[in-house]
């Protein structure tokens, strides 16, 4: 007995000693993400270089959230700013007479093509100023290049790389694996071109998908070729070429089609931008990051208005009912967000920052409700990011005006609904059996275990006719058309943003700076301040939300499935989607 108590109380000490050092592990932790998350307010020095890198996703806002781009090797925190951010950044750096110019490191570049539109546009912007840029890359990846093209010179190292072979979409379908599990999905859907349920029905692309498809990457590459061929002299017809016959296949190469000025070293570029600051022999340059930049102060004498303000109302995401996040589409937060800059006297416009594929069609109506009555009371204008189709689309429809990119994916108009019979896979495979006992024909209406009846079909049919009239409508009055001009580009057909504008779904092309000042000439205002909705969570409550809830396990799945990753959204978003659904047509992964 002797024995026991004396391992007992060795165990129990063990466990207070270990419980003691995690939680000062802890309070380590949660103390140096605070002092992270407070941002100190940054000094630039005389005779300073921009230093611009994207090695972390940017989204449309930056995020508050402590673990969105945490580093698990180093277990520090990266410090990455959202779009938002980077272009306010970008815009004082052009006004600061410390800044004298901008290094764009290439090496590393996370983001998709979604974001680098609007960046290489504030960057032409930043040239105005007449301060340098010097693009520099170990390797180009294709977006990489895209955005390094714009620099006054852009460097390769000598053993470096550029990948330039165009734009393909690639489309993962699961009919196969369906059929092998003995399973059905059973699809009723309005339009010929609404196809995201494609991947459950074929094997391939149908010809309606493929022919918007091609339209969608060839427009895309074409604002890249475009782009490239003003920045760098080259023909688009050259560009083409290169790109058909893969013929950058050294450093060397791109120094002889003139896709990059020379070939250098990292050392080699610090001694230019050195001699481009004025540095003295043997000063260290003078060089600030991005996203400390942001928090230094600005030169600017202009005083900001906080009587006269713009609300932007950032909507990012799927489109669910409910409370939703930063990165989903809840209609009972967005719907108060745009209630709320309604209401609030000192906000004289509202720009709505919308980047979905859309979603539930009940949560885009109760959006659009209030997109409605805010408009009805002041300007009220929609800057599409990537892609604002579907429901994306439908809560944009009753702005009073609509900026989109040259390459953001749009229209989708079309209503879908997806039903999985699960009982042959429930039978044949696991040898499960389903019976039921019904008040009425239909109680079991909606079951995943039975195929549907054939009135069950045509109530859900009839739904999506309405919904799908309903959506038409709601288009041809926002955007000032007949029901039949917009049934004939809707049946679910996805437009890219330079075609949308033709077509009359969009009145301009641009970003979100262009919507701002877009809404500030509506509203008649000479001077103003930004207010940023929906309110994001304050630091603590984001940590608490992360280490106790779901983010950070998301944030796990993200890092362990890398660019598979998308495919779970997928598969999840259409496990989970509840009601009619208003949603793209697809979703694709650009290479």
């Amino acid at each position: 007995m002797k024995q026991f108590f004396k391992f007992m109380f060795a165990s129990m000490l063990g466990f207070l000693l270990m419980s003691i050092v995690i939680f000062f592990l802890f309070l380590g932790m949660v103390s140096s993400l605070a002092k992270f998350m407070e941002k100190e307010t940054a000094k630039v020095a005389e005779n300073t270089v921009l230093h611009v890198k994207f090695d972390a996703e940017i989204r449309d806002r930056t995020s508050k959230d402590p673990f969105s781009d945490f580093d698990y090797n180093t277990m520090q925190p990266k410090s990455s700013l959202g779009l938002n951010d980077i272009l306010k950044s970008l815009e004082k750096a052009s006004n600061d007479p410390k800044i004298k110019g901008i290094y764009l490191d290439l090496s590393t570049v996370k983001s998709g093509g979604e974001f680098l539109e609007e960046i290489r546009t504030a960057l032409l912007k930043f040239k105005e100023s007449e301060k340098f840029i010097i693009a520099y890359g170990e390797s180009y990846s294709q977006n990489a290049y895209y955005l390094g093209s714009v620099a006054d010179k852009v460097y390769l190292n000598p053993e470096g790389s550029i990948d330039f072979k165009g734009i393909s979409a690639e489309v993962t379908f699961f009919k196969e694996m369906i059929d092998k599990i003995d399973a059905e999905m059973q699809i009723i859907r309005h339009g010929k071109y609404k196809s995201a349920v494609e991947p459950f029905m074929l094997d391939k692309m149908s010809s309606e998908n493929r022919e918007q498809m091609m339209a969608l990457v060839t427009g895309i590459w074409n604002t890249y070729l475009n782009s490239i061929s003003e920045s760098r002299n080259i023909t688009t017809s050259e560009l083409n070429r290169i790109a058909d016959n893969l013929l950058i296949r050294t450093a060397k190469d791109a120094v002889q089609f003139n896709f990059v000025d020379d070939l250098k070293y990292y050392d080699e570029i610090i001694a230019e931008l050195k001699s481009l600051c004025g540095t003295k022999e043997g000063d260290e340059l003078n060089s600030i990051k991005l996203s400390k930049y942001f928090t230094a102060p600005s030169d600017s004498k202009e005083k900001k208005d906080f009587q006269n303000r713009i609300a932007i109302v950032y909507a990012v995401g799927e489109i669910i009912t409910g409370q939703g996040n930063d990165d989903v589409i809840g209609s009972d937060r967005i719907a108060k967000a745009i209630r709320d800059a309604r209401k609030d006297e000192k906000v004289k416009a509202i720009v709505m920052r919308v980047n979905s594929p859309g979603g539930s069609a009940l949560a885009s109506d109760i959006i659009l409700r209030e997109v409605k009555l805010a408009a009805a009371e002041k300007p009220f204008v929609v800057s599409m990011g990537g892609v604002a189709a579907s429901g994306g689309y439908y809560i944009s429809a009753g702005a009073t005006k609509i900026f989109a990119e040259s390459s953001t994916i749009t229209g989708s108009i079309g209503v879908l609904g997806v039903l999985p019979n699960l009982e042959k896979t429930m039978k044949n495979k696991l040898g499960i059996t389903f019976d039921y006992a019904m008040t009425n024909e239909n109680s079991n209406h909606m079951s995943v275990f039975r195929p549907m009846t054939q009135t069950q079909r045509d109530n859900i049919q009839s739904a999506i006719e309405d919904i799908y009239s309903t959506f038409v409508n709601h288009v041809a009055t926002g955007r000032n058309m007949t029901y039949e001009q917009v049934d004939e580009i809707g049946q679910g057909r996805v437009w890219i943003g330079t075609d949308a504008l033709k077509i009359g779904l969009v009145d301009e092309i641009g970003g979100l700076n262009d919507a701002v000042e877009a809404a500030v000439k509506l509203a008649n205002l000479d001077t103003y301040s930004i207010k940023e909705l929906p309110k994001q969570k304050d630091f603590f409550k984001e940590l608490f939300d992360e280490m106790f809830g779901n983010a950070s396990l998301e944030a796990k799945l993200q890092r362990e499935l890398g660019n598979d990753y998308k495919l779970y959204q997928q598969l999840r978003y259409w496990r989970n989607a509840k009601g009619i659904q208003a949603r793209m047509p697809f979703d694709i992964h650009l290479n």
